[in-house]
C-alpha cells in the first residue's frame, strides 16, 4: 500500500509496516498499545489500521520512539477510537512517569504504598497506616484465586463508585489492596506489602528489595486492555473492587501476560545451556520470548533497572547475555521478572503474581480516576452484520 498522506503524519499499511520493521503482526499491536506506534482506522476501510510512518522508521533504526507530549492530542472524532483522559502514568522520552516522576527512579527507594498514594492523587499521606486486617479470610489454592476471590467479595460488599466521594473512595480502595496483599501472603504482622511477600515466599530480607522494586514498576503503564476494562467498568457505576475485578481478570488473558509465562518458561528451559538452547530456539522458530525490547524505550528501562539491582547469579546471566546476543534485542521487562523470580526461587506463577499484584495498585488507581474526574468514554459500536429483516 502507497504511504498516506494527512496534514500531520503520513501513514502506511500493515503489510509494510511488518515489512519494514521485520516483526510479526502480534509484535506490531504491542507496539500500538504501548504508545511505540500511532496507529488509526484506514478512511477507505475501517476494519483495517494505518501506522505511523515516521514511528515505523525510528523504530527500525533502532531508535526509542519519540518525546510525545504529556496532553495527548484530541483524537476523538477518529471512529472507533476511545478517547480517555488520564493524570496517572505517561510515556515520555522513552521512560515511564508516575504523575510526572520517572518510574525507574520512584523503584530505588519507594514502597508500593508510596506508589499508590502517587498514583491516586495523594502525594503525602499514607492510606494504609490506620487499616486493620479483616479477620475472615478467603480461600484460594493459589495467589491469583484468592485475588479473584478478594475483588469478587469486595464488589460484592461495596456500593458503586459514582459516589463523588473521593476520599472515602481512596480509603476503600487501600482496603482493597491491603486485604488482596494479607489474601496473598497469609496471617502475619503489619509490613509493607513487599516485605509480607517474602515473609510468605521465605525471601531473606536483604533480597526483598527486588520484590519492592517489581511491584513499583508493574503498577501502571499507561493504557491497555485491563486499564480500559477497568475504567469502563467503573464509568458505568461499578464498585471500585469490581472495576478492579474486570482490569485483572482482562490482564489474565492478555499479551502482557503470555508473554511473561512464555518467557518465565524459556528461563527454566535455558538455564542449563544458555547459548545453545538459545540458537536451537531461534533456529526452530525464528523467535525468542522476552528479547523484544527496543533500545531506548520505557520497557528496556524498566528491565535495567530491574536487572541492575537483581544480582543475577552467573547461569541466569548467561541466559540474559545469550538471549540480548543472539536475539538482537534487549530483554523486556517480562524477562527481568521471569529471571528475578528465578533469582528468588519463587513459585512456578511467582512472576506472573508480581506483576497481577503490582498492576492491581494501577487499575484501582484508573477506576478511582474514572469515577471521581473521568469524562465520558467515547466509544462506538458499528454494526456489521447482516441486514436488518434479512432471511
Amino acid at each position: 500500500m502507497q504511504a498516506i498522506e494527512d496534514v500531520t503524519r503520513r501513514w502506511i499499511g500493515r503489510n509494510e509496516a511488518l515489512d519494514r520493521l521485520g516483526i510479526k503482526t502480534q509484535t506490531l499491536y504491542a507496539y500500538v498499545s504501548r504508545g511505540r506506534i500511532i496507529a488509526r482506522p484506514d478512511p477507505a476501510d475501517s476494519r483495517r489500521s494505518l501506522y505511523d510512518a515516521e514511528d515505523i522508521d525510528r523504530l527500525s533504526r533502532g531508535e526509542g520512539p519519540a518525546l510525545r507530549p504529556v496532553a495527548a492530542p484530541d483524537r476523538s472524532g477518529v471512529r472507533g477510537e476511545a478517547d480517555i483522559a488520564s493524570s496517572l502514568s505517561v510515556v515520555a522520552d522513552g521512560r515511564l512517569f508516575y504523575r510526572g516522576l520517572d518510574a525507574v527512579q520512584l523503584s530505588q527507594q519507594a514502597t508500593l504504598e508510596e506508589i499508590a498514594c502517587r498514583l491516586w492523587g495523594l502525594r503525602d499521606a499514607n492510606l494504609f497506616t490506620a487499616i486493620k486486617p479483616r479477620l475472615d479470610g478467603v480461600i484460594g489454592v493459589s495467589i491469583r484465586a484468592r485475588t479473584f476471590a478478594i475483588l469478587s467479595r469486595r464488589a460484592e460488599e461495596d456500593v458503586t463508585s459514582l459516589t463523588g466521594d473521593a476520599e472515602a473512595l481512596r480509603l476503600q480502595a487501600a482496603c482493597i489492596l491491603n486485604e488482596t496483599f494479607d489474601a496473598a501472603s497469609g496471617p502475619g504482622p503489619r509490613l509493607h506489602f513487599h516485605q509480607r511477600l517474602a515473609r510468605a515466599w521465605k525471601i531473606i530480607d536483604r533480597d526483598s528489595h527486588m520484590i519492592r522494586r517489581a511491584l513499583v514498576l508493574a503498577a501502571d503503564d499507561e493504557l491497555n486492555s485491563a486499564v480500559l476494562a477497568a475504567r469502563a467498568a467503573a464509568g458505568g457505576g461499578a464498585p471500585l473492587a469490581g472495576a478492579a475485578l474486570a482490569g485483572i481478570t482482562t490482564l489474565v488473558g492478555s499479551t502482557d501476560l503470555q508473554d511473561l509465562t512464555e518467557a518465565s518458561t524459556w528461563v527454566v528451559e535455558a538455564r542449563r545451556e544458555p547459548a545453545d538452547a538459545t540458537r536451537r530456539r531461534l533456529q526452530q522458530t525464528g523467535r525468542l520470548p522476552g528479547f523484544t525490547a527496543v533500545a531506548g524505550s520505557h520497557d528496556a528501562a524498566r528491565a535495567t533497572a530491574l536487572l541492575a539491582a537483581a544480582d543475577l547469579p552467573a547461569d541466569l546471566l548467561a541466559v540474559q547475555r545469550a538471549g540480548e546476543e543472539l536475539a538482537g534485542g534487549q530483554a523486556t521487562f517480562a524477562m527481568a521478572l521471569a529471571l528475578v523470580a528465578r533469582r528468588l526461587e519463587l513459585p512456578r506463577q511467582g512472576a506472573a503474581d508480581l506483576f497481577m499484584l503490582g498492576r492491581l495498585t494501577g487499575l484501582l488507581g484508573h477506576a478511582l480516576d474514572q469515577a471521581t474526574n473521568g469524562s465520558p468514554i467515547r466509544a462506538r459500536l458499528r454494526y456489521v452484520g447482516p441486514e436488518p429483516g434479512a432471511n
